[in-house]
């Protein structure tokens, strides 16, 4: 349900302008890859990593770049796709880091959004649902490195503290 109002409102909204979308490792890779099977527009596909988790289910509050981008984006629309926005740290790293490279434009699709552990303000533009403050793994999520390939969400009971599932 998400996905085609998502995709609806980026056809929509990008017409048919060529799109650069960005996909954050690791955890977008599965909605990106169901995502861009239903734009419209011409699209280049990028991938970046960032880190600001390490082996922790907690942000550390530092975010890093793991994995810079491939290609030149300078006068190019941006679509950033994320698996879910948590405290905005890392995001708002990120738009800031691809803003600085002369685009057209820089817009932010994420699956989800948990609003209740925002600590830094993110304006997100096309957005699939909030959920409330719970640890979520599948569909692209995960705890560990384990549960990614899990085909729907789920909420796992309690808060994980180990390193280890």
């Amino acid at each position: 349900v998400y996905l085609e109002r998502l995709a609806y409102e980026i056809n929509r909204d990008f017409k048919d302008r060529p799109l650069v979308v960005i996909g954050v490792l690791k955890g977008s890779f599965v909605f990106m890859a169901d995502l861009v099977r239903r734009l419209n527009m011409p699209v280049e596909l990028d991938f970046v990593g960032l880190a600001s988790y390490g082996k922790n289910t907690q942000s550390c509050g530092k975010v890093h770049l793991t994995r810079p981008l491939n290609r030149d984006i300078a006068e190019k629309d941006i679509l950033v796709i994320e698996d879910i926005v948590d405290s905005g740290l890392t995001v708002s790293y990120l738009l800031k880091y691809l803003k600085k490279r002369r685009t057209n434009s820089v817009k932010l699709c994420a699956l989800l959004s948990k609003p209740s552990r925002r600590v830094c303000p993110v304006e997100i533009d096309y957005l699939g649902c909030e959920v409330e403050d719970k640890f979520l793994v599948g569909y692209g999520l995960d705890w560990a490195e384990c549960y990614r390939q899990l085909p729907e969400i789920f909420a796992l009971e309690g808060k994980p503290d180990a390193d280890k599932p």
